[in-house]
């Protein structure tokens, strides 16, 4: 399939383990128009730091000046094409043992098991990439199920609610904390 190329949901094997076609890439400037799908779409900024996207522009620089630097920022991608994003930002000082994992993805693709898969993806090696990494966390708005059941399926333990632990979009936010352990197993 040609880059850019719109991929028939048909592709994907629901109900199952088997994605064969999703894989994990650094995100390039030139997935510029493919990076305006998901970030432009208010669904899928809801529950996100940032706003949705509304330039190229922004967004170019947004790949340029965070996601390319970044120590392990990746693409999501279903036959290559960047449908969404994952990253692990490593702690440093005395907590850096914890890295805090952080994904996205189209809103077309919801439901299908790719989150799911891409985040088994990097369950199964940042432990090995990054040695000194002993906890991986993810922090999830209450009011997104989806994410929470993401997590789960991959295998992460939910820890609990952290009551107004940050603001998001101008108001404060009940967050759930899950976590793997480098000594967990991953499904």
């Amino acid at each position: 399939m040609e880059r850019g190329s719109s991929a028939p949901i048909t592709d994907l094997h629901e109900g199952g383990n088997e994605l064969p076609n999703i894989s994990l890439r650094p995100l390039e400037v030139s997935d510029i128009d493919d990076f305006m799908v998901w970030a432009s779409d208010k669904r899928v900024t809801r529950f996100c730091r940032f706003c949705p996207y509304t330039s190229k522009e922004d967004g170019i620089n947004y790949i340029k000046n965070t996601a390319v630097p970044h120590p392990w920022f990746r693409a999501i991608c279903l036959n290559n094409r960047p449908i969404g994003s994952i990253s692990v930002t490593k702690n440093s000082g005395i907590d850096i043992c914890r890295g805090e994992l952080g994904y996205v993805l189209a809103a077309q693709y919801w439901g299908k098991g790719i989150a799911t898969k891409a985040v088994k993806m990097v369950a199964k090696t940042i432990f090995n990439q990054w040695p000194e990494l002993e906890r991986l966390e993810a922090l999830v708005d209450v009011e997104n199920v989806g994410s929470q059941r993401v997590l789960e399926k991959a295998g992460f333990m939910r820890e609990g609610v952290l009551r107004k632990y940050c603001i998001l979009k101008g108001r404060s936010r009940d967050m759930v904390i899950f976590s793997l352990l480098s000594t967990d197993p991953v499904n």
